[in-house]
């Protein structure tokens, strides 16, 4: 079974910066492609970043792009995702997911993912 368990979230001020990490355990990470994903109060669960199994192909949502990093570490089966120049409208609970297809893709889909970590908050605010 896999398992993802997310870290690193918490209080920032506008314009400031936070790294959340997500290890996964059960399988190595490169064997799923990976998703970071987020939800705001009040609002449906939206795509923030995606990585297939390969880590060839790397994808942001427009929202993100430019001010977030998706990257992984292999030896320690951990993915990151570096968030940078953090507005307020970025608070929102942060998940990390895994999907399950064979082959390497980028998956922007909610519904593409079978495994899903806690979630772990990051609120902006001065």
């Amino acid at each position: 079974q896999v398992q993802l368990v997310e870290s690193g979230g918490g209080l920032v001020q506008p314009g400031g910066s936070l790294t959340l990490s997500c290890e996964v355990s059960g399988r190595t990470v490169d064997r799923h492609n990976m998703g970071w994903f987020r939800q705001a109060p009040g609002k449906e669960r939206e795509f923030v970043a995606a990585m297939s199994r390969s880590g060839g192909s790397i994808y942001y949502g427009d929202s993100v792009k430019g001010r977030f990093t998706f990257s992984r570490d292999s030896a320690k089966n951990t993915m990151y995702l570096q968030m940078n120049s953090l507005k307020p409208e970025d608070t929102a609970v942060y998940y990390c997911a895994a999907n399950n297809d064979a082959y390497s893709a980028l998956k922007i889909r909610l519904r593409e993912y079978v495994y899903w970590g806690q979630g772990t908050q990051v609120t902006v605010s001065s």
